[in-house]
């Protein structure tokens, strides 16, 4: 557990596993995704004027982007026709100025979707290949130090932010 006076420094290292077990070995970074709320321009009688309102729990196409150094056989893996499940697990580094030492804390990001892209990417002399793949986030958890902090499922009407159920008066209004 950090001090009081913790600094997050950077990302030390990741590892990402599909399906539970297959490292993707020869990533260069990953692009977690981000949250858009769908949204609706509410104007009106009593309005002075128009805002743009969040409709709760529901978020625009959310994409996770893989980008790889080299063409790999994990990358075309992921062209099988079904939902993928990525556990990607990264350590990173703060330093603690209370006890006057760096500390690493852990961060897991699950995600599952199918995948809508693989970009070999090119061949050129003397450099990395760039390709990508796209997995649209139907399922996204968000641990940090073992803690969820961010939870997702979009089929199942589950959006849960730091242990607080935002869905739960929708699910109850829908009689689920």
């Amino acid at each position: 557990m950090a001090g009081v006076n913790t600094v997050p420094e950077r990302l030390t290292n990741f590892r990402i596993y599909l399906d539970g077990s297959n490292d993707l070995k020869g990533v260069a970074d990953l692009q977690l995704p981000s949250f858009e709320p769908m949204t609706d321009t509410v104007k009106g009688a009593g309005i002075g004027g128009e805002y743009e309102a969040p409709t709760i729990g529901h978020f625009q196409s959310m994409k996770l982007t893989i980008n790889w150094r080299s063409v790999t056989r994990e990358m075309f893996s992921l062209l099988r026709q079904k939902g993928q499940r990525l556990d990607c697990r990264g350590a990173f580094q703060d330093y603690d100025a209370g006890k006057a030492t760096r500390v690493t804390r852990s961060v897991r990001v699950v995600v599952q979707g199918p995948t809508t892209k693989v970009d070999p990417g090119k061949y050129e002399v003397g450099s990395s290949s760039d390709g990508s793949a796209e997995i649209e986030v139907m399922y996204l958890k968000i641990e940090i130090e073992g803690r969820t902090v961010v939870e997702l499922d979009k089929l199942n009407f589950v959006f849960m932010v730091d242990g607080e159920d935002q869905f739960a008066d929708v699910r109850k209004a829908l009689g689920m």
